[in-house]
Order: C-alpha cells, then structure tokens, then sequence
C-alpha cells in the first residue's frame, strides 16, 4: 500500500483505521485480530485508541453512512472500494465523533492517493450539505446486518431486532467484579448501580487504571452475563477445605478470579500462550491463586475427575457485539455451523472430566441456538449420566430469570433500564452418582 504524506496531523491514524476496516471487511477478521498490525506503525496509544474508535463505530453505524453515500453518487460506489471506505471515515467522524469537517475530510482524501479524491470531495460536500439543509440525517439507532438481524427475529421474537439496534448505539457501561464484598465506597464515589453481590455498573469515565482499587487488584472488568457462570457454582470452601473446578478456555481470567475469590481450587486451561500472558498479569495484580496449564483440550486431561467444570466454549461471539461491533460483520450461518461444530467435539472431550456427583457448567457468549440450547441438548442425548440443574432466580442478577428447562438465556432486549448485557447460554449439568 503506497502511503500518503505521513505529516498530515492525524493521519496516520486514519490510516490505521483503514487498515482495519479492510481487515474486518475484506478478510474476516476481528479488530483485536487485526490491532497489531494495523496499528503497528502507531507510537501514541492514543492514536491507537482512535483508529479502533473510528472503525468501530464506521462498522456499528455502516448502514446508515452507505445509505447517505449512495444518496449523493450517481453510480453507486463498490462496498470495499477505498472511496467509500474513506467516506464512511471521514462521516463518522463528523456525525458520531463530532470532528470538525474540515479535519475529516482533509485526513480522508490522502486515503485514496492516487485515486479519486475529487470525487470524495464532490460526495463528502454532497452529503454534509443534505445533513445541514435537513434532508439526511442518521437514524435514531445503528442498523444491525440484515442477515443477523433475520436470524436473530427467527430465534428470539420480532422485537428483538430494534432491541439489538438500540443496544449497539453507544459504548456498553462498565461492568467491575469485585475480589472481596466491599463495593459500597465504589457506588458511592462513582454513582453506580451494584445488579450482583460483588459487582458494580458505572460509567466509564476515568481511565480503568486510574481507579481507586485498581493497583491492589481490587477488581476486573467483566460484563454481568460474564459473570453468571462462575456465580452458578457458588463458593468452593466445604468443611473447611477447597474443592477443585477445572476453568476450560480460563483467558483473559475473569471466571478463574471469580473462582478464586470463592475459595475453590482452581486449574486454568487454555491453549492460547499469548492470551495466558494478560491471564497471569491479572492473577498477579488481584493476588488470587491458580494452577495454569496451556494445552489443546483435545489432547489435554486432568490427573483425575474434577468437583466441577466450568466450559466457557470457544463460540461466534456474537452475544458480545455491543462491545465488538465488528463481530457481526464476520459472522454467519457457515461461521456458526463451523463452531458448533468445533463445541460439540469439546463438550464431549470435557464432560468425563467431572467426577460423579460432580457440575458442569456450560457456556456461550452466542446468540445462536446452534451454540448454546443444541449442544446441551445434544449432550444429554449421548450420555445419560447427565441431567440439568435447574438455576434458580436467586442465584441470578436482578432482573434475570432462569429458562423454563432451568437454564439461562440473556437477550438484547434485557437490562435495558440498566444498560443492557451481553448475549449468553449458560446450563449447569449434574453428572449423577
């Protein structure tokens, strides 16, 4: 790629977030996937932060920017043409960034060097004209892709798509899971709101580490429905001693915490080394306790049957696209079919690591039946040795209630007084003595 003048203030940024939103569009990748290298010429971590911001938010709002884009062309642009690429830079930077225009738009021409740059011009003008003369303006929320909102209407209801919609239109809040019971002094000095014994709910207003708690491993960021799984297997101390939960695909670490600060005994396995560097940095600065394995599942086992399992499975994520907001442009029917494949041969492998009378809790953060409500369903045909334990709405949140079968289903269109939560399936499994 032949580079434009690099002393534009702030272009290299942009840059990197064409970079990025190629990544996403083009290759299917992820913007975590595709950060190193994308950003890899980015020395500020500012710099960093805005070229992920821009392209998030060109991904959560791109139905709205295509359709003001294809208002002012007369033949419509290719989707991943580096013009409308630039264009979709440059207009969510005005509209949702609140850029000035001319430093949008004088950071987007250099992306097409060598192309067009008068026809992004003539478009940006065009449009930026309509939005003040009133005849374009954005939706009140981001449109989330047809293909998945279908798929979504078709699982979950007909309302669920403008829940969903609403959902993605700003930053989720922050979600903190607390090492110990004191989150009081947190609710009182941020304004939070506690929906979980030791959590809290907050705006994001400081950078994370600059919380008070942060170097004394008071807390990590995890979302509510994240926290559900470790919830279900309660505390791990019994007559004084500690029983022993194997935490599968246990990085970045919340769940593992979580297990942790509850007196269980825990062994952390994940095949992901680079993963399992934040996993230990965050065990470091909470000062909780883990035995750690890197290891394929497929290969790997324990010595004997654990008290519990929790199997956060491998899945499409989509349940998380408040947050990532590229996921929804990566994924589809074959993508599902792909994992649900991969969670099957998993789910089987990790169910004989239970001892009799032993928990499994499954999870996924999947919207997608195929992830979640199947492969329960699938294991339970195969082995009779397990049974459902039904969760109760006592060990939930506030405002979440169990499934009629006993498990646990969070949707877009939840919490959304409180600021919504990611999309998971959790069931609790008893292998039976």
């Amino acid at each position: 790629m032949n580079e434009p003048n690099a002393k534009i203030p702030g272009l290299a940024a942009r840059q990197s977030a064409i970079r990025l939103l190629d990544a996403v569009c083009r290759r299917g990748e992820t913007l975590d996937q595709a950060m190193p290298a994308a950003t890899g010429k980015l020395s500020n971590p500012s710099d960093k932060s805005l070229a992920h911001n821009i392209a998030a938010n060109v991904l959560r709002w791109m139905s709205a920017l295509d359709a003001m884009i294809d208002s002012a062309t007369r033949n419509r642009l290719a989707d991943d043409a580096k013009p409308r690429m630039a264009l979709r830079i440059a207009l969510v930077q005005v509209l949702i960034l609140e850029t000035p225009q001319h430093a949008a738009i004088s950071t987007a021409l250099p992306l097409v060097h060598g192309g067009p740059r008068r026809l992004v011009h003539g478009v940006f003008s065009t449009v930026m004209r309509g939005i003040e003369s009133g005849k374009l303006k954005l939706p009140e929320y981001p449109a989330i892709p047809e293909e998945t909102e279908n798929r979504w209407m078709q699982n979950w209801g007909p309302d669920i798509g403008d829940a969903a919609s609403q959902a993605w239109s700003k930053p989720a809040l922050l979600d903190l899971s607390f090492r110990d019971e004191n989150v009081g002094e947190f609710i009182q000095q941020f304004e939070g709101e506690s929906l979980a014994p030791k959590h809290l709910r907050m705006l994001p207003s400081v950078p994370l580490t600059q919380l008070p708690g942060f170097d004394e491993g008071a807390f990590w960021v995890q979302d509510l429905a994240a926290s559900i799984p470790a919830r279900l297997l309660g505390e791990g101390n019994v007559d004084g001693g500690a029983k022993t939960v194997l935490d599968f695909c246990a990085a970045p670490g919340g769940k593992t915490m979580q297990l942790a600060s509850n007196g269980w005994k825990v062994i952390s396995v994940d095949n992901n080394a680079k993963r399992m560097e934040r996993f230990h940095d965050n065990l470091s600065r909470t000062k909780l306790e883990a035995e750690t394995v890197i290891a394929d599942l497929m290969k790997w086992k324990p010595s004997e049957p654990a008290d519990a399992v929790l199997f956060d499975a491998p899945c499409s994520a989509t349940g998380i696209f408040r947050r990532h907001p590229d996921v929804l442009h990566c994924i589809g029917s074959r993508q599902i079919a792909d994992r649900a494949e991969v969670q099957r041969a998993l789910l089987e492998r990790v169910a004989p690591c239970v001892k009799p009378g032993g928990v499994l809790v499954y999870a996924v953060c999947s919207l997608e039946p195929e992830e979640g409500e199947e492969q329960i369903e699938g294991l339970l045909e195969k082995r009779d040795d397990f049974e459902i334990e039904k969760v109760t709405s006592g060990e939930l949140p506030d405002g979440i209630e169990p499934q009629a079968d006993g498990t646990v289903r969070t949707l877009p269109n939840m919490l959304a007084e409180q600021g919504y939560l990611d999309g998971f399936y959790i069931a609790r499994l008893r292998r039976k003595s």
